[in-house]
């Protein structure tokens, strides 16, 4: 094949051809020029890259008188994908119609039927001629049993190969082969030519497809900020998708878990869930099947379907089938849903967020398709998405419902508590009334019981002066004096308390001698004290200690803690009244103990014991229970407070129980 060629007047034409392709030659009926010429006139005046080799294969194959000729461009940096052109005589195109069978260079093309035009052509030349025409295989004879094939090399590389085909035996004529040569320059430049062209093709796609993800990405922001409601913001985001990646059909398909312990499942366990389609969308693709489905009512158990289960195991990855994935598809049981007759080619991406997979995007395609890296990633970015939305919504949903269930739950609550107030004012109203009639009646009840009492204590005395009662009726008319008294002081204790309680006003304050205001009142109760053998122990300041208070309410105070004492202090003990005078926290105060030793008050007697007609328990002492709840309502009318306090005596049944009185110091400019 690679003989040298002997020394003649036409090698030497074709030669310096070859030289100076680009230039006139000086012979205008060189049959070289004019093939070169009219190769230049295609080169130059071709509208098409296509029509350009169509062309040129037509007039090279006319101008060798062949039965074939095949122009294909050699992919490599420029372009990735190789460029054929074919020409076949008349007589064998009618043949090569007729033939069913694909082209095989195996059946019909044999190693030995090829032969090189170039001397300098290399070892991997004849494979890549032998792959050139395997892929410029259409329109050539249904045999071949010669092929003179010279590679073009533009820039030092090879660009393509022509190839001339006989579908005879035949011996190339060493004229042949230096015309090939001739003619193969111009064609390099032609091929280049193509391959540029289908590279600015190429770049002008790829430009095509970022603006088209951009719009894309774009489209899907605006979606996903507005108000849209989740089913019909999947729509069309799935519209979009679909149709910016040009595919035939676009589907979306949820997910509702029905087995409450899927998180926990084995990595290759399917667990129960139905999926549900959602959203779909049609491009130009009719098929009835796809026309007759009805996606409101599809739904599917994912263990019902091979096809969604392979893409569940393999979350985080597309699932894709093309037209050869036969194997797979027999294999896999498919949902009608996905019409996998008409619409062979699927790719099939999980919804998925934090390893839950909420579902599927499935894109599907009529024809083959090599889906690129960059398709992926955005559908991949789509699906990242998509499944954020529903998540947000699915928690949007979750807490709404919380607040409307609270927010019920809130108001009934206010109804309820509505009611119950409603009832408690009708409740205090009806109180207040009571009390005011309680107030009235105390008031007139009191007036009317006064009155007698008073007529018979008066009636007594006048007896008394008139000498005429003996010793017997001395003695019941002392003792019906006293109760008549005891009586007129409960009356007098009652319209006080009530006086305090139903009128607010300020205390009539006055300068008053503590210390010698405290001996006149102790000197009353010691006959009193006395006759039960107790004592009366008096602790003073030094120092005089004067104050401003109301000296009535002050002295009936101190009366009713001493007439405590004398009533529940056990016999032969000491009643200590204890003076102090002490400025706490920057106020000024005076403290007065009275503490004697008798029965412990328990806590609960001490909630109480300063309430009206409330006593301690297990007291016989003779009584209404008022002294004490005076003492309150007079302590607290000055401003100042009470305590009592009960401290159990070691080895004894008997108590310390001391009252402490706390009262404000007030100064002179108070007293306005």
């Amino acid at each position: 094949m690679n003989k040298p060629l002997s020394p003649s007047k036409c090698l030497d034409e074709v030669n310096l051809h070859k030289q100076y392709s680009v230039k006139l030659m000086p012979h205008q009926e060189d049959p070289v020029y004019q093939l070169v010429n009219k190769i230049n006139k295609i080169i130059a005046n071709s509208s098409t890259p296509t029509r350009m080799l169509q062309d040129l294969a037509k007039v090279i194959g006319v101008a060798f008188q062949v039965d074939g000729c095949s122009l294909v461009t050699v992919s490599g940096e420029v372009s990735s994908e190789a460029i054929t052109a074919s020409w076949c005589a008349q007589e064998n195109l009618e043949l090569s119609g007729a033939e069913d069978e694909m082209f095989s260079m195996e059946e019909h093309l044999d190693v030995a039927v090829i032969e090189c035009a170039s001397e300098r052509f290399t070892i991997e030349d004849i494979p890549t001629i032998q792959k050139c025409l395997a892929i410029g295989r259409q329109s050539l004879p249904p045999t071949i049993k010669a092929v003179l094939a010279i590679p073009t090399r533009f820039g030092g590389k090879n660009n393509g190969v022509i190839s001339l085909i006989k579908s005879q035996p035949y011996i190339w004529r060493e004229s042949e082969k230096q015309l090939l040569k001739a003619v193969e320059s111009c064609c390099a430049i032609a091929f280049s030519q193509v391959a540029q062209t289908q590279q600015i093709a190429d770049q002008n796609h790829y430009l095509r497809t970022c603006v088209q993800h951009q719009s894309l990405i774009k489209r899907l922001t605006i979606i996903s900020r507005t108000n849209l409601e989740i089913n019909q913001m999947l729509r069309l985001a799935l519209a979009s998708t679909a149709e910016a990646l040009e595919a035939d059909r676009g589907l979306l398909i949820l997910l509702k878990y029905t087995d409450p312990l899927f998180r926990n499942r084995r990595q290759q366990q399917i667990p129960q869930a139905k999926a549900s389609v959602v959203a779909q969308w049609n491009g130009t693709t009719e098929t009835p099947l796809i026309n007759q489905l009805d996606i409101s009512q599809i739904s599917f158990s994912l263990r019902d379907c091979g096809l969604c289960q392979r893409a569940f195991v393999n979350s985080g990855n597309p699932l894709i089938l093309n037209n050869d994935d036969t194997n797979l598809k027999d294999t896999l049981t498919v949902n009608p849903v996905f019409a996998i007759e008409a619409l062979p080619v699927v790719l099939l991406m999980p919804l998925e967020i934090q390893g839950k997979v909420l579902g599927f995007l499935v894109l599907q395609q009529a024809v083959a398709r090599d889906w690129q890296a960059t398709e992926l990633n955005i559908v991949q970015m789509v699906c990242a998405q998509l499944s954020n939305a529903i998540i947000q919504t699915q928690t949007l949903r979750q807490v709404q419902t919380l607040v409307d269930e609270r927010t019920a739950q809130l108001q009934r609550s206010l109804e309820v508590q509505a009611r119950l107030y409603e009832v408690k004012r009708q409740q205090t109203e009806q109180l207040q009334k009571l009390n005011d009639l309680k107030d009235e009646f105390l008031s007139n009840i009191s007036d009317r019981l006064r009155h007698p009492l008073t007529r018979i204590s008066v009636a007594i005395r006048n007896l008394r002066q008139m000498g005429q009662l003996n010793e017997r009726q001395t003695k019941y008319a002392h003792m019906i004096e006293q109760d008549c008294t005891d009586e007129i002081h409960l009356i007098n204790d009652l319209l006080k308390l009530q006086e305090l309680a139903t009128h607010n006003e300020r205390p009539q304050l006055e300068t008053t001698d503590l210390n010698t205001r405290i001996r006149d009142l102790s000197a009353t109760f010691e006959a009193k004290l006395a006759d039960k053998g107790i004592s009366l122990s008096l602790d003073f300041p030094d120092s005089p200690l004067t104050v401003q208070t109301e000296r009535e309410s002050f002295d009936r105070i101190l009366q009713e803690l001493l007439t405590n004492a004398s009533k529940y202090s056990e016999h032969d003990t000491v009643v200590h009244l204890h003076v102090t005078h002490q400025v706490n926290q920057e106020v000024d105060q005076v403290m007065i103990k009275v503490s004697n030793i008798g029965r412990g008050i328990s806590e609960e007697e001490a909630s109480y014991i300063f309430d009206r007609f409330r006593r301690g328990k297990g007291r016989w002492t003779p009584g209404a229970g008022l002294g004490l709840a005076l003492v309150k309502s007079l302590v607290q009318h000055l401003n100042g407070t009470i305590a009592v306090e009960s401290t159990p005596i070691e080895d004894s049944s008997f108590s310390t129980i001391c009252f402490t009185l706390t009262l404000p110091q007030f100064s002179d400019k108070n007293d306005s």
